[in-house]
């Protein structure tokens, strides 16, 4: 193998792997480390740059960053089932017990004559508004609600994200000289082209729910209501109550929210009814937990097969018991058992199957392409339409996603719009920016926490279940407390603090190797990945986490690293007695609109 090049920012990038997860890459490690030493503005703050919405992704982010833990990796006697670091409520932290972080928002620069259109204020919006308000352009923001925050507000009850939050985090954004045109649904693309603005961005989601057509639907239409809207209406307070019995259709989290919501909403005989198995649902597996932790049970292997009525009136629901087969290709079927049809009674169904996009508003023949799926036509890196002035972000982009990859489109597409309107190649996509610093205060001292917690995850605590249960506006979750945040915190592996290797310093005494509480170190003759792996002192199973391979050493051998692993526990810099090791913090910076993403190019140099 050739020497690895830790110059390259993908290579220690992809180490921290929350970081690497994350849509958005936000620097987790770094926050984390800053709640447990309290300064939780300075976190909030790192934490807004990247996702925006601190407040709002610490009670409902989808956690991509979780499952990548490397916590739930190494831990080896912490129970049946290691649980990563609690990355999401932590954030939650930040947001909870910040000081007044307004001051700190970008100043705006003066207006640079360019205007540009956002057409919904959901995230991906709003992190285009975020993105270039401060660089001086001029941003028009039209939703069809009275207040902005889109999906966030409309789709997620209250009891899982208190409006004040919402409330708070939007009006950062919005607070930075952007024209919020509320209760203004755009009705067409060509009329919006035809106001002159420079750039449009579309991130109007994807805002039609699927509906279920099968016997009976029509007739007992009063009482079947698709999810989306119905969440919508609670929301809005148009809704405030629902029959005691209540079927949720779906394995979403959206079916997630309308059943939690049902029960909240005087339905005291819950039940959510799939056609998949329980591993096989769409919905994160703490939305599946909470949703049973509150009473509700979820159905699965049952396919619809009618709604059952009586004059107009909704009396249940039929379904088809069925099987999953799998062929020897390992793909699914459903089939019958031939068990006989279950039904179930009910008053109303909350129909939760899926989303879809919509664009009755763009004519199709204003230049914007669709594809087979009604779906816009894109640069996936750029997010560029067919209209070269035109983008689309979240949601109305690629098909329902979740809030933190609606951000991530919303800082992509602010890159090309920025660059577009500096007559920039938008394809170009520059590189973040890096920094590796030695974490040295002396010999064998750091400036960071080393020593590893062996504490199980913290939980949550929640509201009393007859408090919980008896409004829609009572937050469920609590949040931690100072004291079991510092100790989750503390539970971090510090993954972005990379163990950098100096071969010109290395004696070879192996001392690293023999200290190293994870056998994450060899000395060996180098070979091709596929049998180097299979040599290590514990072999690297592990394909998707690199190994760092240094240069040849005085005994032609070389050192492997196998980074999956690694606690970054320092010691193999504290045993070694030349400084071969050193413990360097890995900082990525993504690259945001501004003159950071452009080419940068003088006038006069490049004429000359």
């Amino acid at each position: 193998m050739h020497r690895t090049d830790i110059a390259n920012p993908a290579y220690f990038h992809k180490v921290v792997d929350c970081q690497w997860a994350c849509p958005a890459h936000t620097p987790v490690p770094e926050y984390i480390r800053l709640i447990a030493q309290g300064r939780y503005s300075d976190a909030y703050m790192i934490n807004w740059t990247s996702n925006v919405f601190p407040g709002v992704l610490g009670r409902t982010c989808d956690r991509p960053c979780e499952p990548a833990c490397r916590r739930g990796r190494v831990e080896e006697n912490n129970g049946e089932h290691p649980e990563p670091v609690a990355i999401c409520r932590l954030k939650r932290v930040a947001a909870d017990m910040k000081e007044d972080v307004a001051g700190r928002m970008p100043r705006v620069a003066p207006k640079n004559g360019k205007r540009i259109a956002c057409v919904g204020a959901g995230p991906a919006s709003l992190t285009v508004a975020r993105d270039l308000a401060p660089l001086g352009y001029d941003i028009t923001v039209f939703d069809g609600e009275p207040k902005a925050g889109g999906f966030m507000r409309t789709q997620i009850p209250r009891f899982r994200l208190p409006e004040a939050v919402l409330d708070e985090e939007t009006g950062y954004v919005l607070n930075m000289g952007v024209h919020f045109r509320n209760n203004q649904r755009i009705e067409s693309m060509k009329a919006l082209m035809a106001e002159g603005y420079d750039a449009i961005f579309v991130g109007c989601g994807a805002p039609r729910g699927r509906d279920l057509q099968i016997p009976g639907r029509t007739e007992a239409a009063l009482h079947v209501h698709i999810g989306i809207d119905w969440l919508a209406s609670v929301s809005f307070g148009h809704v405030k109550t629902i029959g005691k019995r209540v079927i949720v259709l779906g394995g979403g989290n959206t079916a997630m929210d309308c059943c939690r919501s049902a029960r909240r909403l005087g339905g005291s005989d819950v039940k959510v009814i799939v056609r998949s198995g329980f591993e096989e649902m769409k919905a994160s597996p703490w939305e599946k937990e909470d949703a049973m932790h509150e009473g509700i049970p979820i159905i699965n292997y049952h396919v619809p097969k009618a709604f059952v009525h009586e004059g107009g009136k909704l009396k249940g629901m039929t379904f088809e018991i069925v099987k999953a087969v799998y062929d020897e290709k390992g793909r699914r079927s459903l089939v019958p058992t031939g068990q006989p049809d279950a039904f179930f009674e009910c008053d109303d169904v909350l129909v939760a199957v899926g989303q879809e996009n919509s664009f009755p508003w763009i004519e199709r023949d204003c230049g914007i392409a669709f594809d087979e799926w009604g779906l816009p036509v894109l640069n996936k890196d750029t997010l560029q339409s067919t209209v070269p002035t035109v983008f689309f972000g979240g949601d109305a982009a690629f098909g329902p996603k979740n809030i933190i990859t609606a951000v991530a489109h919303g800082h992509e597409a602010a890159v090309s719009i920025d660059r577009l309107l500096h007559g920039e190649d938008v394809a170009v996509r520059p590189p973040p920016t890096v920094n590796l610093v030695s974490q040295k205060m002396g010999i064998h001292e750091w400036s960071y926490d080393n020593d590893t917690s062996t504490d199980n995850r913290f939980k949550v605590p929640w509201a009393k279940a007859e408090q919980a249960l008896a409004s829609i506006k009572i937050e469920v979750e609590l949040g931690f407390d100072v004291a079991t945040a510092v100790k989750e915190a503390a539970r971090c592996l510090n993954c972005d603090v990379q163990t950098v290797f100096t071969e010109s310093a290395c004696i070879e005494c192996d001392a690293c190797v023999d200290i190293c509480p994870m056998d994450s170190l060899t000395f060996t003759v180098n070979g091709e990945e596929a049998d180097l792996r299979q040599r290590l002192k514990a072999p690297a199973l592990n394909k998707s986490q690199p190994l760092y391979v240094s240069g040849g050493l005085k005994t032609g051998r070389v050192m492997v690293k196998d980074e999956d692993v690694c606690l970054h526990c320092g010691l193999c810099a504290e045993r070694c007695p030349t400084g071969a090791w050193d413990m360097q913090k890995f900082l990525l910076n993504m690259t945001k609109a501004g003159p950071g993403c452009r080419d940068q190019r003088e006038p006069a140099r490049e004429a000359a």
